[in-house]
């Protein structure tokens, strides 16, 4: 007897639920905006990461900054260098001690034009891992670019 009762009263409860109106999430836009509002502002492109655009992510996510090296590999294979140095800068926040998103960083930087960015980020990889196999290899990258900025500051002056 008493389990029937508590199948009724579920079965009441559940007949209850279904038959209260849903609301939408969000309301609809209106047909025509304020005359006096300014435009909406268009979107920068590539100016945010995972971390600004949802605060409730994590800082520190090291499976994040897994995937945000693929997708940055994936972006430098397909020639979108921005959105790749976005992915490395998104990877190097997610998990700051990881030393490959630097190495990768370094070269989209370098492949972008950008010689300081690229030194930076070379220099910081071997920071962190300094024993690194291609180490003396980075070495004479980053004595080519500085070189290279020198020449330039040499030509404007």
């Amino acid at each position: 007897m008493r389990q029937r009762s508590q199948i009724l009263l579920l079965g009441m409860a559940a007949a209850l639920l279904y038959a209260a109106p849903l609301q939408a999430q969000d309301p609809p836009p209106p047909a025509n905006p304020p005359a006096d509002s300014p435009p909406p502002a268009k979107p920068k492109k590539n100016a945010d990461n995972a971390a600004q655009s949802a605060p409730d992510q994590p800082t520190w996510d090291p499976q994040r900054a897994e995937k945000d090296l693929e997708v940055g590999k994936y972006y430098m294979k397909k020639g979108d260098v921005d959105a790749a140095i976005d992915r490395f800068e998104d990877a190097t926040a997610a998990k700051p001690g990881y030393a490959v998103p630097y190495l990768y960083l370094g070269e989209a930087y370098e492949k972008k034009g950008k010689k300081k960015p690229a030194v930076k980020a070379y220099q910081r990889y071997l920071d962190l891992y300094p024993r690194a196999e291609d180490g003396d290899k980075i070495r004479k990258r980053i004595e080519k670019l500085n070189q290279e900025i020198d020449k330039e500051k040499k030509q404007i002056s």
